[in-house]
């Protein structure tokens, strides 16, 4: 059984920082990407950004990018977000992913990813 636990939500204030992290456990696992969706309120869930756990190359949504920084810790099979400059438009519920399908073309989708975790409020004030 495969969990995925976010952490580091929150209230912050616009211009200011958060930093994201998920940790994943189970049996054996090992996963070939990791990676941050987001949904807003009355929204879909969104990509955001990922990275592979094994050549470190990153993908970020053109909305994030320049102000979100996505990082990993293979030997703790955790991935971060940094999160800067946030504005009230990044607020929404934050989902770490893992296992991303292959041979993708473009941004990944929430179909390319096989594990979710709960999630995580990130609240930002104007």
């Amino acid at each position: 059984q495969v969990q995925l636990v976010e952490s580091g939500g929150g209230l912050v204030q616009a211009g200011g920082s958060l930093r994201l992290s998920c940790a994943a456990s189970g049996r054996a696992f090992i996963t070939n990407a990791m990676g941050w969706f987001r949904q807003g309120p009355g929204k879909d869930r969104e990509f955001v950004a990922d990275m592979s756990m094994f050549s470190g190359m990153t993908n970020y949504a053109d909305s994030v990018k320049g102000r979100f920084t996505v990082a990993r810790d293979n030997a703790r099979n955790a991935v971060y977000l940094q999160m800067n400059s946030l504005k009230p438009e990044d607020t929404a519920v934050y989902y770490c992913a893992a296992e991303r399908a292959v041979d993708i073309r473009g941004l990944p989708s929430t179909l390319h990813y096989h594990y979710w975790g709960q999630g995580t409020q990130v609240t930002v004030s104007s």
